[in-house]
């Protein structure tokens, strides 16, 4: 009993996603698409970024009652991609559920992901052996996903750019109608650059970024750090275990960099209507 209680759950809040992020978006004015709804599509969709199957062994029965091929779904990924649409879902969702938010501080990583099978904006990464890509992340005080970089090659450091990607994140959140304005910010050590630090005073964030012992005595730096704040960074890897468990991110085989960000974004809107 308690074993359909639970799967029953699960399914009315998948389909509570689902409907959410339907109400974003458009199959188009095709004659074929006539044929089918938009939340059979974007259900799809959810399944690959879940499963990580590839696009081309999507179930389609298990979804469509009449004739569809895998193509056609990710055509319309594809579309969405190209429209911007998963952006403004994402903006929308985010506005409409930001009371949801902790944002008594926020955190700021970097992830690299191996892609395999190439693609835009990849470079080789000693530590993983092979060619990789990488994106810097936002999360609130509970781990929800902000905001997310543009994909950058895996053999440029986290703070290559920084600020412009920086620019572009916070863009982001604001907007959703977010305040970004004195928000406690923290990055570990290998965010510690002088770069990174003005640009927080320029745009009112207070950063509270771990010390790099490479660059000299501690004692003698005039920056300070809050060690009972900076013990919230665990709330990133928080972050990054729920991200994992969207097999379709865990190994990079988009080998276009707009569908591998967007990818991203849906799953940032599943993670927080989750949490509600």
């Amino acid at each position: 009993m308690k074993k359909n209680t639970s799967q029953d759950s699960k399914s009315n809040e998948l389909s509570e996603i689902i409907k959410e992020i339907c109400s974003h978006l458009s199959l188009g004015l095709k004659k074929n698409n006539a044929k089918v709804k938009v939340e059979q599509v974007v259900e799809t969709i959810l399944y690959r970024l879940k499963t990580g199957c590839q696009w081309r062994e999507l179930p389609i029965k298990q979804f469509f009652d009449l004739p569809y091929s895998w193509n056609s779904v990710y055509q319309h990924f594809a579309r969405w991609c190209k429209e911007k649409v998963w952006e403004q879902a994402k903006e929308k969702i985010f506005e409409k559920y930001k009371n949801h938010l902790d944002l008594s501080s926020i955190q700021l990583d970097g992830s690299q992901s191996l892609a395999k099978g190439g693609g835009e904006k990849v470079g080789y990464q000693l530590r993983k052996r092979g060619m990789t890509s990488n994106m810097l992340f936002f999360c609130d005080n509970q781990g929800i996903p902000l905001s997310c970089s543009e994909v950058m090659p895996g053999n440029r450091h986290d703070v290559y750019d920084i600020e412009n990607q920086l620019d572009k994140m916070l863009e982001d959140i604001k907007k959703s109608n977010i305040r970004t304005d004195y928000l406690f910010l923290n990055a570990d050590a290998g965010f510690d650059t002088g770069n990174l630090r003005n640009y927080c005073v320029r745009n009112e964030l207070i950063a509270n970024i771990d010390f790099n012992k490479r660059k000299g005595n501690i004692s003698d730096r005039e920056e300070i750090l809050d060690k009972e704040l900076y013990k919230r960074r665990f709330v990133i890897e928080r972050m990054n275990a729920w991200i994992d468990g969207f097999k379709a991110l865990l190994i990079r085989y988009e080998t276009k960099e707009k569908h591998w960000r967007c990818l991203h974004l849906l799953a940032f809107c599943c993670i927080l209507m989750r949490k509600l």
